[in-house]
């Protein structure tokens, strides 16, 4: 068998040695090396974090999905978002400035476009007001401002706020869990991305144990695993509900909101400019002549309209 696996194709070998390194590839798939726990452990672990990477390009698509479809982010809560997507940029910052392996953070890149987006649609499918043009513009410049200074940032800086990720991990779904607790619904929220949150949570702190080792990152992700496990509970009680007198209410006031636009709208078209008025003017009729055989000495006028 050895004979086989030490003459495998040149593409099938140069991508073995890419994913567990020279060492591991000569010794699991050349010699067969079923004993060497060390270098099993390690493939395990590149090939769940290449598996969470690819999973995290796609995780927040049936979201996006979702709120598109249904024209509404009912259900969403816009401050978890804003808090989840500052959590995952600070952790790709700090493990890229760290030069950890991209399989063991890959994930964060896809996840942090992918929750701007969600934000920003939030922000844009929220009940119509007239400051929605400059939350949405506020929004998108707080990103991009966003990005930019976590690309400064001092590397002691970034590290400190790798240790705040932990309170915002929290913050980040408390106001989520709180709403659906609130609304007995979960809305908008997509049970494949919770899901799939919780798997990858599971699976990267096995992956940074093995490859990274680091601490403040081994912390965050077993803080995000107890809080999506709490999402996913939620998503099993509440599932098949329907909307709630909560959502129901938000959705009356969102279309008591168009309501009252549209009527605001039909007056400003109905309503005459000032020089288009037309003065009203009032006819009043002159009394006739006083005749000889009138009795008495009656005075009348009559005012026609």
């Amino acid at each position: 068998m050895t004979s086989i696996t030490r003459n495998l194709p040149w593409f099938i070998r140069d991508l073995g040695v890419s994913v567990v390194g020279q060492e591991c590839y000569t010794s699991l798939v050349e010699n067969l090396d079923i004993g060497d726990v060390q270098c099993i452990k390690y493939s395990i672990s590149k090939g769940l974090g290449i598996g969470i990477v690819a999973g995290g390009s796609i995780m927040k698509l049936p979201q996006i999905r979702l709120i598109v479809n249904a024209r509404s982010a009912c259900g969403l809560s816009l401050p978890a978002y804003v808090l989840e997507t500052l959590s995952y940029a600070i952790t790709l910052a700090y493990s890229f400035r760290n030069d950890f392996p991209f399989s063991t953070y890959g994930e964060n890149f896809f996840l942090t476009l992918q929750n701007a987006l969600i934000t920003l649609l939030i922000i844009f499918y929220a009940p119509p007001s007239p400051s929605k043009s400059t939350h949405l513009l506020t929004g998108a410049v707080s990103i991009l401002a966003t990005a930019g200074t976590l690309v400064v940032l001092p590397s002691n800086a970034l590290a400190a706020l790798q240790l705040a990720t932990l309170p915002l991990s929290l913050f980040s779904k408390l106001p989520q869990i709180q709403q659906n607790s609130r609304a007995r619904s979960t809305g908008q929220l997509s049970a494949f991305a919770v899901i799939s949150q919780i798997a990858g949570c599971a699976a990267r702190l096995f992956t940074t144990a093995s490859e990274v080792g680091d601490r403040l990152v081994l912390a965050g992700f077993v803080l995000a695993l107890l809080l999506n496990l709490i999402l996913g509970w939620q998503l099993l009680i509440y599932w098949g509900q329907g909307q709630s007198a909560d959502s129901k209410k938000l959705e009356h006031e969102y279309e008591l909101v168009e309501a009252v636009n549209e009527n605001d709208k039909v007056e400003e078209v109905q309503q005459p400019a000032p020089w288009q008025t037309t003065p009203v003017h009032q006819r009043v009729a002159t009394p006739p002549p006083r005749s000889s055989s009138a009795a008495g000495t009656r005075k009348w006028a009559r005012k026609v309209d």
